[in-house]
């Protein structure tokens, strides 16, 4: 069982035009998946963080996301920005569970730099999207031999929440039932 206080969120690239482009995963379960895990960090007090791609107009990230201030960062790893590495070790959380678009980019670099850095990460594949499902597999591979985890959004709820009987445990199942599209 994963315990929900050594856990943060990572949201990275859930951006309208970004997630727009993922070939392996739909657009709208990827909206849906991040919505549930949003559901999730409020009704577990998990903290989280949005980390965004440069792009014209500004960050535009999905509406599915909790609100917050995306740190927009200058390159492809969420981990060479400073001020999101700060924010991530503050809240001295031992455990990202990291989700975003696309798969063999930022959720690659990302996991394999904090995971170098003594992070445990878990991938959220439904949340995420990559370019071809031969570029994503060789992503999480590369993933899991570093010593990661990579699983669904209802299996990561499931190991942080065992007891759906109590009132933390039922708005748990009812975020769960937001993967089904209801």
């Amino acid at each position: 069982m994963l315990d929900h206080r050594t856990v943060q969120l990572v949201f990275a690239d859930l951006q309208d035009s970004i997630v727009a482009l993922s070939r392996t995963n739909d657009p709208g379960t990827i909206r849906r998946s991040a919505g549930v895990l949003g559901r999730l960090a409020r009704t577990l007090d998990i903290p989280f963080t949005v980390s965004a791609a440069p792009r014209p107009g500004g960050p535009g990230v999905i509406a599915e996301l909790p609100a917050a201030t995306p740190f927009v960062r200058s390159g492809p790893c969420c981990w060479d920005d400073a001020p999101w590495r700060r924010e991530i070790a503050a809240n001295a959380r031992t455990t990202l569970a990291l989700c975003g678009v696309t798969s063999e980019i930022v959720v690659l670099h990302t996991a394999l730099d904090a995971l170098a850095d003594g992070y445990a990460v878990t991938v959220l594949v439904d949340a995420s999207g990559g370019m071809s499902e031969r570029t994503e597999n060789a992503a999480f591979d590369r993933i899991r031999t570093a010593g990661g985890t990579v699983t669904s959004v209802a299996s990561f709820a499931t190991d942080l929440v065992r007891d759906f009987t109590d009132p933390t445990g039922r708005e748990a199942l009812t975020a769960l039932h937001g993967l089904l599209g209801q």
